[in-house]
């Protein structure tokens, strides 16, 4: 059985070289003996038991049976079996050990005689290029069948030796096959014999033994193509061999041609290894030598060298115990120089402290006889920390006095300034300021401005202190200490014009009860002085917020002007180049020095000046304590205000305008807290006005008899102004504007007087462009309420909507008021008016047609200052529907003038109708015609007197008209009787055409009425 088994394994045998005496074996040795391969071989391994020896399995069926092979749908999925993968980064510590020998390899390989060289060279191109070609995948498919290579400098064991393949043996001549004729499954990666597919591919698809029916059968359908039948497997095992012997082939090949130079480099090694054992044994001699060297020389010279460093470190420390002796010493002398009130002395002591704790020597100091002393900068020494802050103590010592020295210079410049302005230029600079905003032309000053003047003299006066300033390091403080001096002296001009709070000029005569008794309280002179406030008059209470706002407004601007002396003067405290800095103009100043850390010392003086100041904050948070003080004293005199004549009041607006306007220029805030209450102010007075003078019109009106009142010069100027309004503003109007210059007494009284004027004063009747009207004492009144109105318009231009509205109000009381007195015969009762006469419609027809005449003038002027939008069009309609009432009510005047003539002439016509014509005689005329002539006379007399001729004429046609129908109708319906009644109805009819057939209007009357009574039948 062994026997056998030994015969069959002959022809899978593999040839192998052994590693050692044989590398030199030539190619003839191909044929060699050959050993039995081992137990692992994988011709072995890949057959079973049975079929490797040769002989079929006694439990298998005939090839005739029933048996059929199974197919690959038969076979199980098998699975694969985890075999752990070795990463190539554990191979790294191995690579990097054996890298350097791998180097030193090859540069020996290169060193080789030529013709070693070229040996080598013709038996890699034997085997090496294909062994390449296979890569690791050639050794990774034999790492279970080779025996691997445990030591570079052991020899590999011999594995039994056999008999090479026949095929092989045939080509031992002409060099081993190359690799490619290997099928590729065998250098796969992922090999696995496992794997049914794999062992499919090397296997061939083959199975051994004969294909039975069942099996053709399969194959005819669509089962998949039918495995090979082999009889046995040597065939396969004759391949694996071969396909063995060619790998091993190579491999020897490859490990004959690297071993001869491997052992070089192990040779080399070897020589290095000795060179570092004596190098090894040359440095430790060399150490010994050292060893004695430093116990002799070096640590002697260290003793030394510490020796020479500790009494250096001890003239230090001597050096500095007398460099902090003088420190002390002289901020105690500091000391006594700030209490002495030299600070300048004590400051510049200071410095010099400063500068010798920081190791450096001033003048002073070197005149000392310790100047061999060396000095070192100790300021981070702990001994020193309390002369720092002694230090800073007495710094901020000095920087008290020389911050009061500027606060005192700052605040009295302040209140010099504001005792000594002018306030007459000031309110002019306010009112040139406000008619430039509006685009006006003011008049050009040639002086400068107050506040901007007397600047060297406080440059000069401050410009030490300033500098002193800066050294103290007290900038920032003594310039928030200035902020706050300056709020408090804002607060001072608001409250210094006040009335006092402790005398109450209501209760003097109690001043002496008080004084003997207890102090008033805070809340009890709060009462005292609101009271007081309200007890000034309209000049007192004018003078009183001229004085605040003045001395608020030139107080911030004089502020502003300070500013700009401090910003120069911090710009020349930087420059050491100018012996007196005063004097040198500013951009002198900026560009006389051109050292960097000067010039960087500058803008630090400059930034620290202008974050102090803070000027634009500072500025507004000043205005806003103005206007905070202020308001609390113009809610004070709300009442009073309102209750203010017109002029007065004018001023009042236009003095809070102004100071606004100003404020709002140098601070940039709209003072809007302020605005407010005047706003409230103005809108109140508004109402209160109109009030007034509706009030005052009312009782004029209802005072009136309706009788021809004489227009002065007074009320033709006051008419002048107002038909001037529609292109221009009147100068009389504007100069109530002019807060600059005091109200005169005649213009106060002008605007309050509405008594007659002197006998001097008259000029007749009121004439509007060629039309003359005779006016009463109610269209007179109605026309200053409208001056009045329209003055307050041109005074306070932005509630021009508001005070239109108002006027027209007033114009339809006038309306209405006419309308009940004189139409509705109210004045019988209210003036006393026996009735209602022709003259008295004549009269209001007049007022009417003056004050309808006026109202387009006073539109135009409306339209002229009311703001672009649809109020201004509502205002003008408003004025349009004014005009065309009074023009109805003319009408309705009209109306009611005929209706009294035709009904006197109705009475008169009925007395006509009752005479007996035949016992008339025909030389007199009758009564009824005498007194209807008489009453037409009356009327045509009185309409004459105050109607234009035009009005007359339309009044006269109406009453003859009238006098025709009902004269014509009574002559139609009488009878005569006999011709001597004929002739004295005609004679009454001559009389009628002799007395009223020249009055415009009579017409043909009388040839009418003479028809009628000639064509009557006796």
């Amino acid at each position: 059985m062994h026997t056998a088994q030994r015969s069959r394994r002959g022809p899978t045998t593999s040839l192998i070289h052994p590693i050692g005496g044989h590398l030199d074996t030539s190619t003839s040795s191909w044929s060699g003996t050959v050993f039995e391969p081992g137990p692992n071989a994988i011709s072995t391994l890949l057959q079973p038991p049975i079929v490797r020896t040769g002989l079929q399995q006694h439990t298998s069926a005939p090839a005739s049976s029933s048996h059929q092979t199974p197919t690959v749908r038969d076979i199980p999925p098998v699975a694969l079996t985890n075999i752990q993968r070795v990463e190539a980064a554990e191979f790294e510590p191995y690579i990097l050990r054996v890298g350097a020998l791998y180097k030193q390899l090859q540069r020996l390989k290169e060193s080789e005689d030529e013709a070693r060289a070229g040996a080598s060279r013709s038996e890699d191109s034997f085997g090496g290029n294909e062994l390449r070609e296979a890569g690791g995948q050639s050794h990774s498919a034999r790492n279970g069948s080779l025996p691997s290579i445990t030591s570079i400098t052991t020899p590999v064991a011999r594995p039994p030796y056999r008999r090479g393949s026949p095929s092989l043996g045939r080509k031992g001549p002409h060099g081993p096959p190359p690799l490619s004729t290997i099928p590729d499954v065998y250098f796969d990666t992922d090999f696995h014999l496992e794997n049914p597919r794999t062992f499919d591919l090397v296997s061939e698809r083959s199975d051994v033994g004969h294909p039975t029916s069942t099996t053709r059968k399969a194959s005819s359908g669509n089962a998949p193509a039918p495995r090979k039948a082999l009889a046995t497997n040597a065939i396969l095992q004759e391949k694996l061999s071969w396909y063995m012997d060619t790998v091993e082939v190579h491999l020897i090949n490859s490990i004959s041609m690297a071993s001869t130079t491997f052992f070089s480099a192990l040779g080399s090694l070897k020589e290095l290894h000795r060179e570092a054992v004596e190098s090894v044994e040359e440095i430790r001699a060399l150490r010994g030598d050292l060893t004695s060297l430093d116990k002799d020389v070096v640590t002697k010279g260290l003793e030394l060298l510490q020796k020479k460093r500790i009494r250096h470190n001890l003239e230090q420390l001597s050096d500095t115990v007398l460099q902090l002796k003088h420190i002390v010493d002289r901020v105690a002398h500091s000391e006594s120089l700030i209490d002495e009130g030299e600070v300048e002395r004590a400051l510049v002591e200071i410095d010099a402290i400063k500068l010798l704790m920081a190791g450096e020597r001033d003048e002073t100091f070197s005149d000392e006889p310790s100047t061999h002393m060396q000095l070192r900068d100790i300021r981070a020494a702990a001994a020193l920390q309390g002369v720092v802050s002694d230090m800073a103590i007495l710094r901020s010592r000095i920087g008290k006095v020389f911050e009061s020295k500027v606060h005192n210079l700052l605040i009295g410049d302040l209140r010099r300034h504001v005792q000594s302005v002018s306030t007459q230029q000031v309110l002019l600079r306010w009112e040139a300021a406000s008619l430039r905003a509006k685009g006006g032309q003011p008049q050009e000053v040639s002086a400068p401005p107050a506040y901007m003047g007397r600047t060297d003299e406080l440059r000069t006066a401050l410009f030490h202190n300033v500098a002193g300033l800066h050294r103290s390091s007290s900038i920032s403080t003594a310039i928030q200490a200035y902020r706050e001096l300056v709020l408090r002296e804002i607060r001072n001009v608001v409250r210094g014009p006040l009335p006092s709070s402790t005398e109450d000029v209501e209760s003097i005569t109690s001043a002496s009860t008080i004084s003997g008794g207890r102090s008033r309280t805070n809340q009890e002179k709060s009462s005292v002085l609101a009271r007081n406030i309200r007890a000034l008059d309209a000049e007192d209470a004018e003078r009183l917020f001229s004085t605040m706002f003045i001395g608020v407004a030139e107080t911030l601007r004089r502020l502003k002007t300070q500013s700009s002396v401090l910003l120069d003067i911090a710009c020349a405290i930087g420059n050491p180049d100018t012996e007196d800095p005063v004097k040198l103009p500013l951009i002198w100043l900026r560009i006389g020095s051109q050292d960097p850390a000067i010039h960087a010392s500058r803008f630090e003086i400059q930034e620290e000046m202008h974050v102090a100041l803070d000027l634009p904050n500072f500025l507004c948070q000043a205005v806003d304590v103005s206007y905070e003080n202020i308001n609390k004293i113009l809610r004070v005199r709300s009442e009073q205000t309102t209750s203010l004549p017109l002029a007065h009041f004018l001023r009042y607006f236009t003095l809070n305008l102004f100071f606004t306007n100003e404020c709002e220029a140098i601070s940039g805030r709209a003072g809007t807290s302020l605005k407010t209450i005047v706003n409230g102010h103005v809108q109140d007075f508004i109402q209160a006005h109109r009030d007034r003078e509706k009030q005052v019109l009312a009782q004029g009106m209802d005072a009136d008899n309706w009788q021809v009142k004489d227009f002065n010069a007074k009320d033709n100027e006051i008419l002048k102004q107002i038909l001037e309004c529609s292109t221009s503003d009147p100068p009389a109007w504007t100069e109530m504007s002019k807060i600059w210059a005091p109200l005169s007494q005649e213009e106060a009284e002008e605007m309050e007087s509405t008594e007659d004027s002197t006998a001097e004063d008259k000029v007749g009747r009121a004439i509007i462009e060629g039309e003359t009207f005779l006016l009463p004492y109610s269209a007179i009144l109605c026309l200053e309420g409208t001056s009045h109105f329209l003055r307050l318009i041109c005074g306070i231009p932005s509630m021009t909507v508001d005070i239109a509205m108002s006027l027209v109000l007033y114009l339809q009381m006038f309306d209405s008021r006419c309308r009940q007195l004189i139409l509705g015969a109210g004045a019988v009762r209210s003036a006393g008016l026996k009735n209602i006469t022709t003259a008295h419609l004549a009269l209001t027809l007049q007022a009417l047609s003056f004050i309808a005449t006026i109202i387009p003038h006073v539109r135009e002027f409306v339209r002229r200052h009311a703001p672009a939008g649809r109020p201004s069009a509502n205002l003008r309609g408003e004025f349009d529907r004014v005009r065309h009432a009074l023009q109805e009510h003319q009408d309705a005047i009209y109306q009611k003038s005929v209706e009294i003539m035709a009904s006197r002439a109705g009475k008169l016509s009925k007395k006509a109708r009752e005479t007996i014509w035949g016992q008339e005689s025909a030389e007199d005329v009758r009564k009824y015609a005498r007194d209807l002539t008489k009453d037409t006379g009356k009327l045509y007399k009185a309409l004459s007197k105050h109607l234009p001729e035009q009005a007359v004429g339309l009044v006269m046609v109406s009453v003859f008209a009238s006098y025709k129908d009902l004269l014509g109708s009574v002559f139609k319906e009488v009878n005569p009787e006999t011709e001597t009644g004929r002739d004295c109805m005609l004679r009454d009819v001559e009389h009628l055409v002799n007395k009223l057939g020249k009055v415009e209007g009579f017409g043909d009357l009388g040839t009418y009425l003479t028809k009628i009574i000639k064509d009557k039948e006796i």
